[in-house]
């Protein structure tokens, strides 16, 4: 026998002592969670933002396909059947003192509504930002001039300022937008402000002024990326403060005029009937309620999902399966 085959012979392994292999190891992934990521783990986390969530797009399809849904024309006047409880024939939510559809007038309404609160929250976050920005990164003269507009903003009755614009002006639908907004900016540009003051001694925006990157450069691309989350909260939450205030105006007379509908003129009209027939009244107060309540659910979920303090929930249901499957004792 050679030397060789003895080798091998001498070297074979006897059964049940072959080495075992390790499990392979798991490789980590190469790029992190994005703050995106976590940030939408956490919000779905949280029961509250999702349900509002839920109620905020069911009343925005509602608007978007209003003149599908509608039973009839919102404005269509018939004498014959005013006044009809609700459960009538054909008029679920009933009719109002001049016979239009109650129903049809609350989806009409919704257009209305969410219009203005979402034209109103973006164009304070688009001026709030804008000044915020300037003010907090130049400083200096640029920073105490528009910080004393703020107080000087403050000091003005909000309302009482928007009836003298929109008795002096008219009640018109683009004048009510602006004057609102006009009037709401100055919340954001503190927030903006105070997010520069903090990210413009970094040393990131050091290094992209050395290697000559413009001050509107830093400001646009690397300082607002880093405030989108307040700036996001802001904006959720001006939604339902402009959807009170449109509310409040149409209730006063000064903000959507007939032949247009909206939450706060069917709660202007109904008042005269609130002995009568109380739920005409019922019905847009509730619209404006879960509205605004779905709206800051979901500004105190987005709050809450950017807040490193703030870690993923995980259900009870869940960590009971993981101790039932990966407990030693079996527990």
């Amino acid at each position: 026998m050679s030397v060789t085959k003895l080798q091998r012979k001498r070297h074979k392994p006897t059964p049940g002592s072959e080495p075992k292999l390790e499990p392979p190891v798991e490789r980590l992934s190469d790029k992190p969670i994005g703050i995106w990521k976590t940030a939408f783990k956490k919000f779905m986390s949280n029961p509250f933002a999702v349900v509002g969530l839920v109620v905020l797009l069911f009343f925005i399809i509602i608007a978007l396909f209003a003149r599908v849904i509608a039973p009839f024309d919102p404005a269509a006047i018939d004498l014959i059947n005013a006044n009809l409880p609700a459960g009538s024939e054909k008029h679920l939510f009933g009719t109002d003192e001049l016979g239009r559809d109650v129903l049809s007038r609350l989806i009409y309404s919704s257009q209305v509504s969410l219009l203005v609160g979402f034209s109103v929250a973006i164009i304070t976050v688009v001026i709030g930002s804008l000044i915020g920005a300037v003010s907090g990164y130049f400083g200096g003269w640029i920073d105490t001039f528009f910080m004393r507009l703020v107080d000087v903003m403050y000091s003005v009755p909000t309302l009482f300022l928007n009836i003298l614009v929109l008795s002096i002006f008219g009640s018109k639908f683009s004048y009510m937008i602006f004057i609102m907004a006009s009037t709401s900016w100055m919340g954001t540009a503190r927030l903006v402000r105070g997010n520069f003051l903090q990210l413009r001694e970094m040393q990131y925006v050091e290094a992209a002024k050395a290697i000559g990157v413009s001050s509107w450069g830093i400001i646009g691309r690397h300082l607002l990326r880093n405030t989108t989350a307040p700036i996001i909260v802001s904006a959720t939450l001006m939604v339902g403060g402009a959807i009170l205030a449109e509310s409040a105006l149409s209730y006063l007379g000064l903000g959507v005029q007939a032949p247009e509908t909206s939450w706060g003129l069917m709660l202007s009209s109904a008042q005269e009937f609130m002995l009568v027939d109380p739920l005409q009244a019922i019905y847009p107060g509730l619209c404006i309620l879960i509205v605004v309540l779905a709206v800051n659910f979901i500004g105190d979920g987005i709050r809450d999902a950017f807040d490193p303090s703030k870690k993923v929930r995980i259900p009870r249901r869940r960590l009971q399966e993981w101790r039932k499957n990966f407990s030693k004792s079996g527990i």
